[in-house]
């Protein structure tokens, strides 16, 4: 969407307000696109009909799988803040959007790279669904370019990466692993989620096509399930066909409550992240930390690649305790008050969940360089809007409980 300096665009937080508003979406009388609740379209006459059909494409009313005015709405307004981006597909989830977007581009035969620190569902896609499909996965350490390299073949047709990894946060060096794949003939897709297009701009650093959860920062409010991909024209024609292949729609008030989301979505972002960084430099400095995995922290694993490539981050990250037992842990996470125990994250809340990554991982090291291998228990921290001195008392609180019979 152009400002009002001509051809200059707005900045960031002007184009989360701008974005996907168009008078055709709003009627020019209203400020949100109202929620258009309709499975069937109706046309004035029968060559509008047959005129249509073939006009595959959003802004024609055709039929309720390809959407109305509050999805097109969506999918614009993610497209205009993914730079590079022709066009987005909607998806009913994060994980729906993973299946089509890997639909998309492989066939039965090909090979799928696939980071191994990637989100578990990804991996699982891999490892059923894709691999029932007869297509071929390998898994690889993003950290070893060499050994990424060396992994492909005259098969492989495409890459999966993620970065900060899942869980684990490593970040690794998405400009080069997108060089290479496209050097090598193989569409190179990026799980986008953690940063958004605001914090990491996955098109224009060499990526072919960008997944996100939008269930996670869009969202915000941890009430709606939502996926995205966008990509340039030819692989946004690819994804389109086959999510409606697929039956793929989202519902139209799902649709809204996203818009509502977006709006706010860069000031979430902002204050998420300066409390995680606040709550990352107090957990480094705690006796029970073995290792703070925070990207946003100065020292930690990944922040001089996050430095040189993120114009952003999110309250998303992990730690890892030093001597502690299953039980000590459990301690500490049943302790937390302010901290929920669940999954997802990026929501106004803040949740804490334990995980164990070494049965998920097939060719990295964990525990990661630097940790005793018997710290190898770690905790995911979403940190949501509360207040950060509020939840550092409530994580010192978790601590107390560990030490205790």
């Amino acid at each position: 969407m152009s400002g009002g300096d001509g051809d200059k665009q707005h900045r960031p937080a002007t184009r989360l307000v701008e974005v996907g508003r168009k008078p055709e979406w709003t009627g020019g009388r209203v400020v949100n696109p109202p929620v258009y609740r309709a499975s069937t379209h109706l046309y004035p006459d029968e060559a509008s009909r047959k005129a249509e059909g073939p006009r595959n494409e959003d802004g024609r009313f055709y039929y309720g799988r390809r959407g109305a005015p509050t999805q097109w709405a969506l999918a614009e307004a993610i497209t205009e803040l993914e730079p590079g981006a022709f066009g987005t597909t909607l998806y009913p989830s994060g994980v729906a959007a993973i299946a089509g977007a890997l639909m998309a581009v492989l066939r039965p035969g090909d090979v799928l790279l696939i980071s191994d620190n990637s989100y578990e569902p990804s991996r699982m896609m891999a490892q059923g669904l894709l691999k029932r499909w007869e297509v071929e996965h390998r898994f690889f350490d993003p950290l070893d370019l060499d050994a990424y390299e060396a992994a492909f073949c005259e098969r492989t047709k495409a890459v999966w990466l993620e970065s900060p990894g899942s869980l684990t946060m490593e970040v690794c060096d998405i400009p080069a692993l997108a060089r290479i794949a496209r050097d090598k003939g193989a569409v190179s897709l990026l799980d986008n989620t953690w940063a958004s297009s605001l914090g990491f701009a996955g098109l224009e650093k060499g990526c072919d096509i960008s997944v996100m959860s939008l269930t996670k920062h869009v969202g915000g409010h941890s009430d709606l399930m939502m996926g995205s991909a966008s990509a340039g024209d030819k692989f946004y024609r690819r994804l389109r066909q086959t999510s409606q292949q697929l039956g793929q729609v989202v519902s139209p008030d799902d649709a809204s409550l996203a818009l509502r989301g977006l709006r706010t979505m860069g000031v979430r972002l902002e204050q998420s992240t300066r409390s995680a960084l606040a709550i990352a430099e107090w957990l480094a400095a705690r006796p029970e930390v073995a290792q703070v995995l925070c990207p946003l922290l100065p020292g930690a694993p990944g922040h001089d690649l996050w430095q040189r490539d993120f114009t952003g981050g999110c309250g998303l990250f992990s730690f890892i305790l030093k001597g502690a037992d299953n039980a000590a842990r459990a301690r500490f996470v049943d302790k937390l008050e302010l901290f929920g125990i669940g999954y997802s994250w990026g929501g106004f809340e803040s949740l804490a969940i334990p995980f164990d990554p070494a049965h998920i991982r097939d060719a990295m090291r964990w525990p990661p360089d630097g940790c005793d291998p018997e710290d190898a228990l770690g905790i995911r921290l979403s940190i949501g809007l509360e207040d950060p001195a509020d939840l550092i008392e409530d994580l010192a609180r978790g601590f107390a409980a560990m030490g205790e019979a």
